[in-house]
């Protein structure tokens, strides 16, 4: 199903009953990678998973100008989403860019976020503000993609399958919780234009979401669950419920098992923590 939100058509999947719960994906995914968690979690609530701008089903909008993929903008889509879906206020669960726009609507739309979980990411401003060697391996991509179009679309789309496959098992150990089915799906849903786009995702990252976030006064106001992989890029570089703690007025955060895919990983762990946290 789609909704026209924001000038945009939102790709979005509802199922289940009870308060309204809204899920967004990561790179280079899109909602399919909730497909291990919903059955979890519908049982108790009414489920939304949508695909960003940019990626999977939804719209693909081409412009010079990086802030149609800030996280603002991003932002905005999901919460017009859910208020023409009925829902003025929702639970929020992100995972890597999902998490990001979430982390931006949390403080734009405060009222419309009630409780909010993110998965395996530290604050972008963090990161850039805290660059070693380490972490500027493990978050090479975020240097590349950010490069000025067409550099990394076109070594992108010289070998996407090799690309897409890559990515997914350096950030986890893809044989373990993805089938060659799930996998092919991914890589048929990463066009050329979601290529695009997903590269304007990361430049508004090095760009105009680095502004936005100097401009914040507030913390996260509403209750707020951070979940990281103990083997992830994140759980080794930094201590993410100690970084969060500058940016949240109410917070829990755990460890789990695994590397940064943890919806797809160990899904049933994530939703017990889930289930848990909104209760």
């Amino acid at each position: 199903m789609k909704i026209l939100v924001n000038n945009v058509n939102i790709s979005y999947n509802k199922v289940g009953s009870g308060p309204p719960l809204l899920l967004l994906h990561g790179y280079p995914q899109n909602k399919l990678m909730w497909r291990k968690i919903i059955p979890l979690l519908s049982k108790h609530y009414t489920v939304i998973s949508s695909d960003l701008r940019g990626y999977g089903d939804s719209d693909k909008p081409i412009s010079e100008k990086v802030n149609l993929y800030s996280k603002r903008e991003m932002a905005k889509d999901q919460i017009f989403l859910m208020k023409k879906l009925g829902f003025d206020s929702f639970f929020a669960i992100g995972h890597d860019r999902g998490a990001r726009v979430f982390h931006r609507a949390a403080l734009d739309y405060s009222d419309s976020i009630k409780k909010l979980v993110l998965i395996d990411i530290v604050p972008t401003n963090h990161i850039y503000q805290n660059l070693t060697k380490e972490i500027s391996q493990s978050f090479f991509h975020w240097f590349f993609l950010s490069q000025k179009s067409p550099f990394p679309e076109k070594i992108i789309l010289n070998n996407k399958s090799f690309y897409i496959k890559s990515m997914l098992g350096r950030l986890g150990s893809v044989n373990n919780f993805l089938n060659n089915d799930i996998i092919e799906i991914y890589i048929k849903k990463f066009s050329k234009k979601s290529i695009f786009a997903s590269c304007e995702d990361y430049r508004a990252g090095a760009t105009i979401d680095l502004k936005h976030q100097l401009m914040d006064k507030n913390k996260i106001a509403c209750p707020t669950l951070i979940l990281w992989g103990d083997s992830s890029l994140v759980g080794k570089n930094f201590k993410p419920l100690e970084v969060w703690k500058s940016y949240c007025k109410i917070l829990k955060g755990y460890a789990l098992k695994g590397g940064h895919y943890l919806p797809e990983e160990n899904p049933k762990e994530v939703a017990s923590k889930i289930n848990n946290f909104l209760m």
